[in-house]
């Protein structure tokens, strides 16, 4: 018997695969998600802290918000 004739060897018994197409469709469902999220809540805009070095600030904002 051929390998096309054989029934059991078909592509859709193979549970590997079904397993690799579930694992496939959940990380693009995932994917999906994280763009959704990522544009509903929307981060808030940095302050302006006046002098920078390579746009990294030289000096600490003036209003701490840490340990509060």
């Amino acid at each position: 018997m051929t390998l096309a004739g054989n029934k059991a060897a078909a592509w859709y018994h193979q549970p590997v695969l079904w397993l690799g197409v579930a694992v496939f469709a959940a990380s693009l469902i995932g994917c999906a998600v994280l763009i959704v999220a990522g544009a509903r809540y929307a981060d808030p805009p940095l302050p302006d802290t006046g002098k920078t070095v390579l746009k990294v600030p030289v000096a600490h904002p003036s209003t701490p918000e840490q340990g509060q």
